[in-house]
């Protein structure tokens, strides 16, 4: 009797884990259709995250309360910066950008530090034997750098914001100028974009040889545009990309900059 009832139990608790499955399906497919049209992607609250912050913490972000657990999760990243450990600074902006995925800040300075301050870290790390290893280090924080932007922009796909810091480390640190071109440009087409993108556009085009012309094109453009994007920089780029390209004289631009002394 023992074991017809062990058995008996047994298959009880299958067809209760079977129908509360069946029940939560709907629910957890209405979850992921309400974060897909809100723009969330990859929230997936594991346990590596448990481990992080505790059960008590992991309760609280499956409760709903994700910020104040990410704000907590960002100071301790703070801590770990300080104490130069990027690895675990990493692994911790990734738990913040997960659960706070539409907070511009978080993936902002997650790349900052990554792409600027833990790459830089690298050329300096003696436990790293021999520069090949250390540059190595380097290109592969910037990469990681580059993720969170590149991630933070799925995340925010009208955040001019994002494009630019994405198009500044192009510039900077991979020196891809026409990949950092093409990303001010998304930029400087999205809502609430400063003006001076427009003029970083140019600026990174006219260092690509073969696209000499369009930068002219584009220089010219602000020049006509007048007003404050007749500068002082643009102007001089101008009048030198009229000479490297051999434009006649007549066609060339005469007037003055405006007084503004902006980039």
């Amino acid at each position: 009797m023992s074991g017809g009832s062990s058995v008996s139990r047994s298959l009880l608790a299958v067809l209760l884990v079977a129908a509360v499955g069946l029940l939560i399906l709907p629910w957890q497919a209405r979850l992921q259709a309400i974060a897909k049209r809100e723009g969330f992607h990859a929230v997936v609250l594991g346990v590596d995250l448990r481990e992080r912050v505790g059960q008590s913490g992991f309760l609280a972000a499956l409760s709903g309360f994700r910020a104040p657990v990410a704000a907590l999760l960002w100071i301790e990243a703070h801590g770990a910066w300080e104490k130069t450990e990027w690895g675990r600074m990493a692994s911790l902006f990734n738990t913040v950008t997960t659960l706070q995925p539409h907070t511009l800040l978080y993936w902002d300075i997650a790349a900052w530090h990554m792409a600027w301050n833990a790459s830089a870290a690298a050329l300096q790390n003696t436990k790293l034997q021999g520069e090949a290893l250390r540059e190595r280090a380097r290109r592969q924080y910037i990469r990681l750098g580059r993720d969170f932007l590149e991630r933070g922009i799925v995340n925010n796909p009208d955040s001019y914001l994002l494009h630019e810091r994405l198009g500044i480390l192009l510039r900077d640190k991979e020196e891809d100028h026409a990949a950092a071109a093409d990303e001010f440009a998304k930029a400087a087409a999205l809502p609430g974009a400063p003006s001076y993108l427009k003029r970083f556009v140019a600026y990174e085009t006219a260092k690509v040889p073969e696209r000499a012309r369009e930068a002219y094109r584009m220089f010219r453009e602000l020049y006509e545009e007048g007003g404050m994007m007749r500068t002082p920089a643009v102007l001089a780029r101008l009048r030198g990309m009229e000479s490297r390209l051999g434009i006649p004289d007549g066609e060339r631009v005469t007037a003055a900059p405006a007084s503004s002394p902006r980039p």
